[in-house]
């Protein structure tokens, strides 16, 4: 892992350094490996953590976008799922707790040349973090979150977290959580994110899918990602996970095809009295009412009453894309509203410096 330089010059070696990056990027793309990707740092999460799997895909998924090493970046906060960095040979920063969105804005808004990449958790970016995840998805900076939901503080060993549900037993509530559960999804879609999506640690094809898609949007990207911690919270995602019940639960969101699921499309989705959605039984309705995914419209309350089936049922769980819509950027708005600012009225240091807005300070 390397540090990363914040300023992107008009002129100079790195500007030029940069320049060239760009113009060989094409015969890179035929080079860099999934083991290119891996550094020198012993992997050091629990034996059988999800975060192993999710390393891997991301490992063997970015080599595909064909971009060179040097111009990957990724940044985490504090948390198991934020050793990312350590171990991707690019270039990285661990920084602090619930601020990795914070700082990712400042590189995405000042190097917009680079792919820049935020790895976070459950309780790193819903807790102390929130704040700064939500600004980031409204703002539609130009970067892409991962957030891995395992359901429990991880690194602290094993106190309750802003997505426990309700009732949990841990460390810190011994007689069980009292707080209602943050929906990630939901969250998003209420910060008017342009691209949400959600996938399992273990589901290696959907992942990959979930992740080609974000990183193809332009804007911010939020994919939850269902992370089994196997000491503090193991089986959470089980229902899920196996394949006699997960097709009975999970609903997968294909852009275009009706939702249909469970054992032999037992279960669909339609619109309820009310403009929301339900689940039903598919031999019970007419098939002109069964919805049709559309993960690029425009109005976020269909996405958002995607991500809310659950409370009919906390098992109901829609895997894939909920929204990908195109929306302006707010680091291409900052490069053009400086440019503007510098061809319109070019900054005279010597008339600041001389101006009358001036202060005198006495002790």
């Amino acid at each position: 892992m390397t540090t990363v330089e914040l300023g992107m010059p008009a002129e100079g070696p790195i500007a030029d350094a940069i320049a060239r990056s760009l113009e060989t990027q094409g015969e890179k793309r035929a080079e860099l490996k999934a083991k290119d990707l891996k550094t020198d740092q012993e992997v050091r999460w629990c034996p059988g953590c999800g975060d192993y799997v999710i390393l891997n895909a991301v490992q063997s998924f970015l080599p595909s976008l064909g971009i060179a090493r040097e111009d990957m970046v990724i940044v985490s906060g504090i948390g198991c799922s934020s050793r990312f960095p350590y171990y991707m040979n690019t270039y990285g920063m661990h920084s602090i707790h619930g601020r990795a969105p914070a700082i990712a804005t400042g590189l995405a808004a000042s190097r917009p040349d680079l792919s820049v990449w935020v790895v976070t958790g459950d309780g790193d970016a819903l807790s102390i973090g929130g704040n700064h995840l939500i600004h980031t998805l409204r703002r539609n900076v130009n970067l892409k979150i991962l957030l891995f939901n395992n359901r429990i503080y991880g690194l602290t060993k094993g106190q309750y977290s802003p997505t426990s549900e309700v009732g949990k037993v841990t460390k810190s509530t011994p007689m069980g959580s009292l707080d209602h559960p943050f929906n990630p999804v939901s969250l998003a879609l209420g910060a008017d994110a342009t691209f949400v999506g959600r996938a399992m640690d273990s589901d290696r094809k959907g992942l990959t899918e979930v992740l080609r898609q974000a990183a193809e949007h332009q804007g911010t990207a939020l994919v939850e990602i269902y992370q089994n911690c196997n000491i503090f919270n193991d089986g959470a995602f089980d229902l899920l996970k196996d394949p006699t019940t997960g097709v009975q639960w999970s609903i997968p969101l294909v852009h275009g095809q009706p939702l249909v699921f469970g054992p032999d499309g037992a279960s669909c989705v339609v619109r309820d009295d009310f403009g929301g959605l339900r689940i039903a039984e598919t031999n019970q309705v007419d098939a002109d009412d069964i919805v049709v995914h559309d993960a690029t419209r425009e109005d976020p309350s269909y996405a958002f009453a995607l991500s809310r089936l659950s409370s009919q049922d906390l098992r109901y769980t829609p895997m894939g894309v909920f929204r990908s819509v195109p929306k302006p950027t707010y680091d291409k708005m900052m490069a053009d509203q400086v440019e503007e600012a510098r061809t319109s009225s070019p900054a005279d240091l010597g008339a600041l410096l001389a101006g009358n807005d001036t202060w005198t300070v006495s002790a």
